[in-house]
């Protein structure tokens, strides 16, 4: 590997770092207004599940994805994981009261 490729590799993963520490401060964000939703669901004796909404937000979601070069069925798979963690959470916080 010459010197100017290391340099291009080094820099490459450089952002790619400071991406995935980005991405992880917008979920910690993401979690923190969950929560709040959570509350106010189990406030409210509402379901921890909105199956209409999932469905909407998958479904414009897909749509960035496709516009952004992002393959829909991963996008899907994600958010399915963030999803389930909030719904779970969300049971957790139902739970308490």
């Amino acid at each position: 590997m010459t010197h100017d490729t290391a340099e291009q590799l080094a820099s490459y993963r450089r952002t790619i770092d400071n991406l995935d520490s980005a991405l992880l401060y917008i979920l910690a964000e993401r979690f923190r207004c969950t929560e709040q939703v959570g509350h106010l669901k189990a406030e409210q004796a509402m379901p921890a599940i909105d199956n209409e909404r999932e469905r909407r937000q998958l479904d414009r979601l897909k749509n960035i994805a496709n516009d952004v070069g992002l393959s829909p069925h991963f996008v899907e798979g994600l958010m399915r994981m963030i999803v389930g963690a909030v719904v779970e959470r969300h049971r957790e916080i139902a739970a308490e009261k």
